[in-house]
């Protein structure tokens, strides 16, 4: 039997992620997890768009910028994030 609010990391990968107002923000390349646990820490981003550069988001060492993923308030056709968890 499959749980329906389950969902597997290959269906996030490629999503867009966008804010409650419909700000682009760029789509999910990956996503940071505890090891431990399993709890999903991070929305690893590419292709930001210029919205999302211009935001002080918190960055991997290589430069990509990184979605707390607490701020993930739906996901769909597009991953809905609140704004104003991120900043």
């Amino acid at each position: 039997m499959v749980e329906k609010d389950k969902l597997y990391s290959r269906e996030l990968v490629g999503k867009t992620v966008v804010s409650k107002s419909g700000k682009k923000f760029g789509e999910v390349a990956d996503l940071v997890f505890e090891i431990g646990s399993g709890e999903l820490i991070h929305i690893l981003l590419k292709n930001p768009t210029s919205y999302t550069d211009k935001m002080e988001l918190e960055r991997t060492k290589e430069g990509q910028i990184l979605i707390p993923f607490s701020a993930v308030i739906a996901t769909g056709d597009f991953i809905v994030v609140a704004e104003e968890d991120i900043i």
